[in-house]
């Protein structure tokens, strides 16, 4: 299990992104080879692979990290190559240099290793003249730019959905949680009842994570993307939504871990509880019509609710029983801050 997690994704590339890489890497191929009489465009076909990212941002800077290894990697081995000539202990003497030089450079680790990378290869086709290291080079720059423009050609990706899907799961997930807790606020439950309310809340913060992490690849998806403005202002009000989301969580998960902590049957039959278990409503209405408010990119549908918010009817507490006391102040307390950050006197 290990070793398959190790070397498989969880979900496969899209085929778009498998026939960029074909189309990239056959083209650079042909075109190089064509231009630049000799041995086979090796160089080309990988820089052209490794170019065709995910994303233009990721790709252009894909594109600057190969080329840069390429000319450093080039330049040492024809360097030594002259040097030493073609023996053995050159290429591992190649590889140090390359290492070294990358250290002191403070190059990235993908610039690194291609500086090496290149410089092996170099040595190993058996070829350091000057003129060699000069089509390598230009070799390594045409992959590149084919693949650039292979991947403008093809309609370059925009990962604008998934972060709209990840944050409307969200919200309707959250909503759904204060709704549960609220029905446990009003009726008798067993503790097996109360445990699977704290498990269930807790899910919540690894449905916040991967929404953060759809946000973030939406936005490198725009990056040097020319779509990018059709789609920005959307992102924008995505993350904002999931900027009100996240306290809220916080404050869900405080809820139901003060009800777990604090259970007792004589909950039901508080008037303040019933008073708070009313106000979680409100607020899962209020969450619902944010996520409708939003313009919505995905398929998750919320629930229908109506288009006035519910979290504004003052809320008439009586003192709650000796027993109960704990719970109910803490209870007031997250629910204060949820009323906080639906509101729209809250701070952007």
């Amino acid at each position: 299990m290990r070793l398959t997690s190790a070397i498989r994704a969880p979900r496969r590339a899209p085929l778009l992104q498998v026939a960029k890489s074909a189309i990239a890497t056959v083209a650079a191929w042909l075109v190089a080879g064509w231009l630049i009489q000799g041995p086979p465009p090796v160089f080309a076909a990988i820089a052209a692979l490794l170019v065709v990212q995910p994303s233009l941002n990721q790709s252009f800077a894909k594109a600057i990290e190969r080329s840069v290894g390429v000319i450093v990697g080039v330049a040492i081995a024809s360097g030594l190559g002259m040097l030493f000539g073609d023996a053995t202990w050159v290429v591992l003497v190649a590889i140090i240099v390359a290492l070294i030089v990358a250290w002191a450079a403070r190059v990235t680790a993908g610039t690194a290793n291609q500086v090496a990378i290149s410089a092996v290869l170099v040595l190993a086709l058996g070829a350091t003249t000057p003129d060699y290291a000069v089509d390598r080079i230009l070799e390594t720059i045409i992959g590149a730019i084919i693949g650039m423009v292979v991947h403008i050609v093809m309609v370059p990706p925009v990962a604008v959905t998934p972060a709209h899907e990840a944050v409307d799961r969200v919200g309707e997930e959250l909503a759904r949680s204060l709704e549960r807790l609220a029905d446990a606020l009003t009726a008798q439950q067993t503790r097996a009842q109360i445990n699977e309310l704290m498990l269930t809340a807790r899910l919540l913060r690894p449905m916040v994570v991967d929404a953060d992490e759809a946000i973030v690849t939406a936005r490198d998806s725009l990056s040097l993307n020319p779509r990018a403005r059709r789609y920005r202002r959307e992102l924008d009000e995505v993350a904002q939504l999931l900027a009100v989301f996240g306290p809220i969580v916080t404050q869900t998960i405080g809820m139901t871990r003060a009800v777990y902590d604090h259970y007792d049957a004589s909950l039901a039959t508080e008037p303040a509880v019933q008073a708070i278990a009313d106000q979680l409503r409100r607020a899962a209405h209020d969450i619902r019509l944010d996520l409708r408010r939003t313009p919505r990119a995905g398929d998750v549908e919320p629930t229908a609710t109506t288009t006035i918010p519910a979290l504004t009817a003052p809320l008439q507490l009586t003192a709650p029983s000796a027993t109960n006391w704990i719970v109910v102040g803490s209870l007031m307390e997250d629910l204060r801050r949820i009323h906080y950050q639906l509101s729209d006197e809250r701070s952007p």
